[in-house]
């Protein structure tokens, strides 16, 4: 059994082959061809724009690929989403603006705009629909946000066939469950640390935990191992406060995945 997996060819190459690398599944790209190779013989790539990637995934000539919520909206085409994923797409969406407007009666002109469409108005535009992350090149042109007309992240989709065959079904949700946790990972950090069962109290206090810290006994039976998972951004600021609460031997560690 082959799963044929799409890789959004063009600005989320790079990104989406390394968040499958942190899932723990490597993609070796070739400069002269549209198709890769991964570490598992199971699983093989090939390299789509992520405009047309909803097409190939329903058509079945892929059984699941990644793109954007913004792209399958704007196809119409009819997929199944076995993941939703937290990275933007940037994307000119023609029917998704027509539909927004149709929608409280106002009537407009939509045009397609290939980039650079935050520099045409006033002169080419007099408004326009951008995907902005940041909405810092907006600003830069002296734009202002008027509405949000969709949020959109990046989803793993899945081709319906190939969905309802068992054992694609599992390798897709591995699939979805390797590559989550691994944006789930993302600034985040382990945090190990051995306290006197009389200072635990004190030393849990200080931890915001993603859940509750695992507690294990230590060889003296007066000390406990702590361990739990923190966000990088606070290590600094825990880690002094934790010494003060007598805790001993802190290592912070870094994390591929967190499967939640």
């Amino acid at each position: 059994m082959k799963l044929r997996v799409g890789i959004p060819k063009g600005s989320l190459q790079e990104s989406t082959v390394a968040l499958f690398k942190r899932a723990g599944l490597n993609v070796f790209l070739s400069s002269r061809s549209y198709f890769a190779t991964t570490t598992d013989p199971e699983i093989e790539c090939m390299l789509i724009r992520a405009q047309e990637m909803s097409r190939y995934v329903e058509h079945g000539a892929l059984d699941c690929g990644l793109t954007g919520r913004d792209w399958v909206l704007e196809n119409g085409l009819d997929v199944v989403t076995a993941a939703e994923l937290v990275k933007i797409i940037a994307t000119e969406l023609v029917n998704v603006t027509r539909n927004y407007f149709a929608e409280r009666n106002v009537p407009v002109k939509v045009e397609f705009s290939w980039g650079a469409t935050e520099v045409k108005p006033p002169t080419l535009a007099d408004a326009i629909v951008e995907i902005t992350e940041t909405g810092s090149s907006l600003r830069a042109n002296r734009l202002r946000i008027i509405d949000t007309v969709l949020e959109s992240s990046t989803q793993l989709i899945a081709n319906k066939t190939a969905w309802m065959d068992s054992e694609k079904r599992r390798k897709i949700e591995n699939l979805a469950l390797m590559l989550c946790g691994a944006i789930h990972a993302q600034g985040r950090v382990g945090l190990m640390l051995n306290v006197r069962k009389q200072d635990l109290p004190e030393v849990l206090a200080v931890l915001p935990a993603l859940q509750k810290p695992t507690i294990s006994p230590l060889s003296d039976g007066e000390w406990v191992a702590v361990n739990t998972i923190i966000e990088e951004s606070t290590a600094w600021r825990i880690m002094p406060q934790l010494k003060m609460a007598k805790a001993e031997g802190i290592v912070e560690y870094p994390l591929n995945k967190v499967v939640l």
